[in-house]
């Protein structure tokens, strides 16, 4: 602690006092923690403990984007600091301003909007997702961000990669959804600043107003890449197969109000103007994905490496999520 608190002195402007750290549940990738001094209050975040998969925990990437998009409109957190060193608390970490609001982490907190508020929330979020899309890189400083030529074809190659990385047991429908995507990878639809990781319960709502989010966050797999996959991502989530990842009650299943996948994919379109005709193959890099991040955060688990509570179902996820993806190329093999 004394190592952060003299960190925090040196770079963060205000800091009136010791620090307190307490952990902010509900991910299950990075670790948060809420700082204060007693005075004011601050986010930190910094890689979970264990064998990391590249490029999926990057806490450069995550403090650059945050500092660019405070001058775009998209909300996110202020931009605090980034300390490289990992002398300091044993692994890089980001610090960012601490955003009141209300997060929607399961789906018992769901339930007590009412529909109509749930309606707005997700409308907000797929609106929220097309004005990330429609910043221009080059007007906010990213444009050497990512590489979005070939994208889609690395992110295939990537996910199978990673697999191979984290892996606890051999399952044939990895590959066989692996060999599927290739064979469907399309052209990209188009280049954009992506989240990787864009979901409901990573926006902070206002706390009196579930229609305005005041925040972004977890922005540490953002990239340039096609703006698509966002949306087959968030789609992904969408669908309760995946709620063992999260390790909670299925938000968007628990209150009636919430639109379909469909009917947020017509909205992004409206909003976007863009093509969905090759929607379900997103989708299906989404369910890759979403497994592959689950049989990595199921591997640290058993080797007794993740902090908090929520982590015993993950594993049971990865088959079913595989199968999703494979169910949505029309069950290609």
């Amino acid at each position: 602690m004394d190592a952060l608190e003299s960190y925090f002195a040196a770079h963060v402007p205000g800091v009136r006092g010791p620090l307190t750290l307490s952990l902010i549940t509900g991910g299950k990738s990075n670790l948060t923690y809420e700082v204060t001094d007693g005075h004011s209050r601050w986010v930190l975040r910094r890689p979970p403990l264990g064998t990391l998969t590249p490029t999926a925990h990057d806490m450069a990437r995550e403090y650059r984007v945050v500092a660019a998009l405070g001058r775009s409109g998209v909300p996110v957190a202020r931009a605090v600091c980034y300390c490289p060193d990992p002398d300091v608390i044993g692994a890089p970490f980001t610090v960012m301003s601490f955003v009141d609001g209300a997060v929607l982490r399961d789906g018992d907190l769901a339930a007590t909007l009412a529909p109509a508020d749930a309606r707005r929330c997700a409308e907000a979020l797929v609106d929220e997702l097309a004005r990330l899309h429609a910043v221009d890189p080059h007007e906010v400083g990213l444009a050497d961000f990512g590489r979005p030529v070939g994208y889609l074809g690395r992110q295939v190659r990537r996910w199978r990669g990673q697999w191979s990385r984290v892996a606890t047991r051999s399952l044939s429908t990895l590959d066989a959804l692996h060999r599927a995507l290739e064979r469907a990878t399309p052209p990209e639809s188009g280049a954009a600043i992506v989240h990787g990781d864009y979901r409901l319960d990573n926006a902070i709502l206002d706390a009196g107003d579930p229609g305005t989010v005041r925040a972004i966050v977890d922005w540490e797999m953002a990239t340039l890449g096609d703006p698509l996959a966002d949306l087959g991502l968030m789609l992904v989530y969408w669908d309760p197969v995946c709620a063992p990842v999260l390790g909670v009650r299925h938000a968007p299943t628990a209150n009636p109000g919430f639109p379909t996948g469909p009917e947020l994919a017509a909205r992004y379109a409206a909003r976007s103007g863009r093509d969905l005709s090759r929607l379900s193959f997103y989708r299906a890099l989404g369910y890759l994905k979403l497994a592959v991040i689950a049989e990595g955060i199921h591997a640290r688990h058993l080797a007794g490496q993740t902090v908090g509570p929520g982590f015993d179902a993950v594993g049971s996820a990865v088959p079913a999520l595989l199968d999703a993806g494979l169910d949505t190329l029309g069950g290609s093999s």
